[in-house]
């Protein structure tokens, strides 16, 4: 499945996108990591939320 995702990002139209990945601290102290594809004119904000 994620082989459908970047092929369809990589279309002529589409804008370029990051993945951005962030650790987050569970309520047991332990660290899990959430992925997400967004646009690069956002990348920066979401790194800040």
């Amino acid at each position: 499945m994620a082989k459908k995702v970047v092929a369809s990002l990589k279309d002529k139209d589409a804008k370029g996108y990051a993945k951005v990945i962030k650790a987050v601290k569970s309520k047991n102290g332990g660290y899990s990591f959430r992925e997400e594809m967004v646009p690069l004119d956002m990348a920066k904000e979401a790194l800040k939320s």
